[in-house]
């Protein structure tokens, strides 16, 4: 279920305004209208005290500015536009979202959300939506860390991709660490001292589960130990987890730690751990990805699990599309790094 204020499928607006004018405020404060949209404006030509009685009467009135007037003056309109692909990929799209509004709304700026679902012609049409509502920018949100065409050439605003990364090296792409969680990951269960470590991830076709394979490779060469066979790539799943591990043992039996591409696998390793007669994690350590809550937490015993700080993602998006605003020139592949969670099933129990 999507947050009320986040409903699937449509272009989200906020409510009507109450229809108290510029004129309205100018009168109270006994100045023309010019004067009283210089002053709200924060135009320097007018006088500390005129601007004081002009805010003054504005509080006093309730004035909402007209957004999209001011915008035809001033140039901007203090909105963005947020348009997303498939916002029913809520694992992962809802706290980057979550983390953009936040930042914009720490800096009074609005946000229309836009759910493209797959459909090119839908998101043409929110594009141009947009666009009509003269936004000053977008936010491409993904749905998988994953490579996507670019927009940018039918967007003339500044544009930043959030959790995907856009085609076109000359645009601005925000990222999660893939490669760095499983680094992260991988660390931990080498400094625990483990020696036969095993990776179970998901579908190869994510590059997300062939950059953290990679990665935990990596880690494991310049340890100078051999992974426990090949990373085993599967499916997303707790299915998965339980048939991997079975298969995994069976073929090397010294085990002693796995690490999961995500933890719904890494939930089903551990079922499949305790059917087989394996401690965790006095037999075998274990560590997930994604610190997915309703997993982590209540896995037996409970997951350390690397987390994607989606939310600060979403706010180092918000943060760049700012720069760009500002006239700064951004491009390339930003990689916001992630932390690893560290709970029972490697041992190591949290502080209380």
């Amino acid at each position: 279920m999507l947050p009320e204020k986040f409903s699937k499928g449509r272009c989200f607006v906020g409510r009507k305004r109450a229809q108290v004018t510029l004129t309205d405020v100018a009168k109270r404060a006994g100045v023309s209208i010019a004067t009283a949209s210089k002053a709200l404006n924060a135009r320097g030509e007018v006088a500390p005290a005129t601007r004081r009685r002009v805010q003054q009467a504005a509080e006093e009135l309730a004035f909402q500015p007209n957004v999209l007037a001011r915008g035809l003056i001033s140039g901007n309109t203090r909105t963005i536009g947020l348009l997303t692909d498939e916002l029913s990929a809520a694992r992962f799209a809802i706290p980057v979202l979550l983390g953009a509004e936040n930042a914009l709304g720490n800096e009074q700026m609005s946000v229309l959300l836009c759910d493209a679902r797959g459909d090119a012609i839908r998101r043409r049409h929110y594009i141009r939506t947009l666009l009509a509502r003269q936004v000053d920018g977008f936010i491409i949100l993904g749905d998988a860390n994953d490579l996507r065409p670019s927009l940018t050439r039918d967007i003339p605003v500044p544009v930043v991709y959030a959790y995907c990364e856009s085609d076109d090296p000359s645009d601005i792409s925000i990222i999660a660490d893939d490669a760095g969680g499983a680094r992260l990951a991988a660390e931990h269960l080498v400094s625990l001292g483990r020696k036969r470590i095993a990776h179970i991830t998901g579908d190869p076709g994510y590059r997300a589960a062939r950059d953290r394979a990679a990665a935990f490779a990596e880690v494991l060469d310049t340890a100078g130990l051999a992974p426990a066979g090949e990373p085993l790539f599967g499916q997303w799943s707790q299915r998965w987890g339980r048939h991997a591990t079975a298969r995994l043992l069976a073929a090397h039996p010294d085990v002693d730690a796995i690490f999961c591409g995500n933890d719904q696998i890494a939930s089903g390793a551990a079922e499949a751990l305790r059917e087989l007669g394996r401690s965790v994690p006095d037999d075998v350590a274990l560590v997930g990805y994604d610190n997915w809550e309703v997993f982590a937490t209540e896995c037996r015993p409970p997951l350390t699990t690397v987390d994607l700080n989606l939310e600060q993602l979403g706010a180092t998006a918000v943060q760049h599309l700012f720069a760009v605003l500002d006239g700064e020139q951004h491009s390339g592949v930003v990689r916001q790094p992630g932390r690893l969670v560290v709970r029972e099933s490697t041992g190591v129990a949290p502080a209380r």
